[in-house]
């Protein structure tokens, strides 16, 4: 059936706790009956307009209550419930009959918001999207709304690899990649194709645990090779039964490393003796500002093992759900034995994929590229500079070259979280870096804070970060 439940709900509440009272509304109010079949979730979630996770969660508790079931190779239908259900009045207050409770800042409001990893929309190219959607829609909607290439549309695949060769040195033929619509969607299928090659992972300290903790959920152990912001010991990875390793050579997360040249070479001689596989994170690789974008390792040695990683969320939207990975040559095959024995489908949209195809082939991707990272450039210098002129003398700007973030270090007794916590009731989000350490703690009285660049506007940064130092002063 053709069901959209109707998402009335306080702002303030996470989507999935919406979708479940609304869909629960439906069966308690009658417009669902028994045996009503639901839409599928990523179905669902298409026609909400939202990614398929809120869907899951909320189908999961229903299901969990026995408002519905899930039926093997059919589908989501309605239970059977006793008369008595009909008699309820459901509360106003959609989160009183739950018993899980919703995350803390489930949708906060920052007058300065540092986050991150955040976008800045107001360049986005809305005029030039929808045109291309639409007219991908209108002209191929037939074809594009049944299952599609398991790897993702052989056109988008194609453009990715020209412009992954020209812009980041990444060397492949279009049959090497796979689209999907999260990145540990794809890790978590390659983790699993790789199970019998190695034991366990190595892994730079920090970094950013999204590859590692898909690794380690598949029983994969992780292996620390480097010193605290320093780069790979060699000697310590051949210490290690490790046969992959997880990099971010380009920029290294949070603290922005650059790999030197000579430890590539290092890494990848290790891999070719060791039989072994390194994958390359290169999340947001276009975001350099000062000189040329550093080349992908991935296009250095070809008869090393190398997987290439990226994404479309920080040079475009999240909302896209475009994701990547390159295979070499020598995964291709146990990928495949993986993939039909999982029966893998393709996760991200077609449609999506087509109108970025044409996006692509029209020139406007890298046009967009420019100009985003002039934006990016003038908000990144304008966050260092003032960084640096109101903690002078107590704090320090780190990787101010690259990515959607800087890392400030400040010399100070107090707990990065009991600062981070101070600023957020007065409207500031910063992050703490320790979280991203492997032992999660700090290591000296040198405190580390992202603070993000990306989604806050350029004419707000200096006065947020006046009122960050206000607000810090106890501290330091």
């Amino acid at each position: 059936m053709l069901y959209t439940p109707n998402l009335q709900s306080p702002s303030h509440l996470p989507v999935y706790i919406a979708l479940y009272e609304a869909i629960k509304r439906d069966i308690v109010g009658g417009k669902l009956r028994p045996s009503d079949r639901l839409p599928s979730i990523r179905a669902l979630a298409k026609n909400l307009s939202i990614s398929t996770t809120p869907v899951e969660t909320a189908y999961q508790q229903l299901i969990a209550e026995g408002f519905m079931e899930s039926r093997p190779r059919r589908g989501f239908y309605i239970t059977q419930l006793p008369d008595s259900y009909g008699k309820l009045t459901l509360n106003d207050t959609p989160s009183s009959s739950l018993n899980f409770i919703p995350p803390e800042d489930a949708a906060p409001v920052y007058s300065y918001d540092f986050h991150m990893s955040k976008n800045d929309f107001i360049s986005f190219p809305l005029r030039t999207w929808r045109r291309l959607l639409n007219h991908t829609l209108l002209e191929e909607y037939e074809e594009l709304l049944y299952y599609g290439d398991p790897l993702g549309e052989a056109g988008l695949r194609k453009e990715l690899a020209a412009y992954l060769y020209r812009f980041r040195g990444v060397v492949c033929r279009p049959e090497q990649i796979v689209i999907g619509a999260e990145q540990h969607l794809l890790m978590n299928y390659l983790a699993i194709t790789m199970k019998d090659l190695s034991p366990g992972v190595a892994v730079e300290n920090p970094c950013y645990p999204l590859i590692p903790f898909a690794f380690q959920a598949q029983g994969y152990e992780l292996f620390p090779v480097t010193e605290a912001d320093k780069g790979i010991l060699i000697s310590r990875l051949r210490d290690t039964p490790a046969r992959i390793v997880a990099v971010s050579p380009s920029h290294q997360f949070p603290g922005g490393r650059v790999m030197p040249f000579h430890e590539r070479l290092e890494l990848l001689e290790w891999a070719k003796e060791n039989h072994a596989y390194i994958i390359e994170d290169d999340y947001g690789g276009e975001f350099r500002y000062y000189g040329q974008p550093i080349p992908a390792l991935q296009g250095i040695d070809l008869s090393a093992n190398v997987i290439y990683v990226g994404g479309f969320s920080q040079i475009l939207a999240p909302d896209l759900c475009i994701h990547y990975m390159v295979l070499p040559e020598a995964l291709l095959e146990p990928f495949h034995k993986i993939r039909r024995r999982l029966m893998f489908e393709l996760s991200s949209s077609r449609i999506y994929q087509r109108a970025l195809q044409r996006f692509m082939e029209q020139g406007h991707f890298e046009k967009h590229v420019r100009r985003m990272r002039n934006l990016y450039r003038k908000k990144n210098r304008k966050l260092a500079d003032t960084l640096e002129a109101q903690f002078q003398g107590v704090g320090e700007v780190i990787n101010a070259e690259a990515g959607l973030h800087l890392l400030l270090k400040i010399r100070t007794p107090a707990s990065e979280q009991e600062m981070v916590d101070a600023v957020r009731p007065n409207g500031i989000r910063v992050a703490a870096a320790t979280p991203f350490y492997s032992d999660g703690k700090p290591h000296s009285e040198e405190k580390k804070f992202i603070i993000g660049f990306g989604g806050i506007d350029l004419e707000k940064i200096e006065e947020g970060v006046s009122r960050l130092r206000e607000l810090w002063n106890p501290y330091v």
